[in-house]
């Protein structure tokens, strides 16, 4: 007997699930309020705008350390999402009961450089992450920031990461 596709919104919700749950165990990005946007296995992150990351008043701009978190919060993420992802689609990872699931751990950040190319205006922010080199042990990533318009970044970031030790 041939076993049938699961249907196509089962598969979402369970991708949105495990998403969910990586995000939500991090507590500092609870505390920034970013959330993710997933189209398949792309990432958008959101960090919407509240007046704590305000960093001067007089300007107003946001906070040049609102602006790192987002952008290394979207990198480590992202590349969590990666690996996740792989393991999903080949069955490595049983995601059935999200409340049983034990995600892998956190990429740790080597280095992460910050370009700030003008202010962060008092608005939602968004990011994206692209992946440079993903190998067992070491991953590169550039991280792109906007907020009206997608071809002009108010910041980018640059950061290197030692990967977590896969379960055999």
């Amino acid at each position: 007997m041939i076993k049938r596709p699961e249907p196509v919104q089962v598969v979402k919700q369970r991708r949105d699930g495990v998403l969910r749950a990586l995000v939500d165990g991090v507590p500092y990005i609870r505390f920034l309020g970013v959330t993710f946007e997933r189209r398949g296995d792309e990432l958008t992150a959101i960090m919407p705008f509240k007046d704590a990351l305000i960093g001067n008043p007089m300007l107003p701009a946001l906070h040049g350390g609102a602006t790192a978190a987002f952008l290394e919060v979207t990198a480590i993420i992202s590349l969590s999402w990666g690996m996740i992802w792989e393991d999903m689609e080949s069955g490595a990872l049983a995601v059935e009961d999200l409340d049983q699931i034990k995600l892998p751990r956190l990429p740790k950040t080597i280095d992460f450089t910050v370009d700030y190319l003008r202010s962060g205006l008092p608005r939602d922010a968004y990011a994206r992450a692209r992946i440079t080199r993903a190998g067992r042990r070491y991953a590169s990533v550039h991280v792109e920031g906007w907020q009206d318009n997608r071809a002009r970044l108010f910041a980018q970031a640059t950061g290197h990461f030692v990967m977590p030790q896969r379960e055999s």
